[in-house]
């Protein structure tokens, strides 16, 4: 049986997987994640992220986060609870979206326990189902840009503010599955922040052409 967390096809492949009947997929469950910001973080890494919608599945194995600890001053939550950072509040496993440069969204997994805020950016993804489909949402990507970077990941599964608060371990349009096999997971400092930019708080797999950042930072 093919594994639908099997390796996306070369960048220069022109074939692409199918999508995966929903039963090859176990979605996480919410004990699954620990409270922990950074474990979460370093958790998602190789985890699938899922986009059901009528267009269809399309779905993205996670190989990049960063963790965005409560105080921190690179956080949406650092200056306290607002409309539109509630959801980073709220308890861990819920996606939290926003709009960012007035062009796109980004998708993270709240982390920590009701009234905390933190959360974890998913940074980058490799396709793994509904690639025509992430194709059509962006058509001057290359295979292997899909997904690499988080708003070109939020673009391809179509995520939206129509999505932010959703529960991601329960049944809906946007869920996170669990992946298959061991990890090397690689650790750097975050990319695109001014502030505690130092903290060594991204993760990625290592050796993954999906990845995004500089090279000097996924060895």
């Amino acid at each position: 049986m093919t594994s639908p967390l099997a390796r996306a096809p070369n960048p220069r492949s022109t074939s692409q997987p199918d999508a995966p009947p929903a039963g090859r997929l176990r979605r996480l469950r919410i004990r699954d994640l620990p409270y922990d910001t950074v474990e979460l973080a370093r958790l998602l890494i190789g985890t699938v992220l899922v986009s059901d919608s009528p267009d269809g599945r399309a779905a993205a194995r996670i190989v990049e986060t960063e963790a965005y600890l409560p105080g921190d001053a690179a956080s949406h939550a650092f200056r306290g609870e607002t409309e539109r950072n509630r959801t980073l509040f709220g308890r861990r496993g819920l996606a939290y979206v926003y709009f960012i440069y007035g062009c796109y969204f980004c998708i993270n997994v709240s982390s920590e326990r009701a009234g905390i805020g933190a959360g974890v950016l998913i940074r980058a993804g490799e396709p793994v189902a509904g690639v025509a489909l992430m194709r059509s949402r962006r058509p001057r990507a290359t295979p292997r840009d899909l997904c690499r970077g988080p708003g070109r990941l939020a673009t391809a599964l179509a995520v939206t503010r129509l999505h932010d608060a959703l529960d991601l371990c329960a049944p809906g349009p946007l869920w996170l599955a669990a992946g298959a096999g061991a990890i090397d997971a690689g650790t750097s400092v975050r990319i695109g922040v001014t502030k505690e930019a130092d903290r060594p708080l991204r993760f990625f797999e290592r050796g993954c052409p999906y990845v995004s950042g500089p090279a000097a930072l996924n060895r």
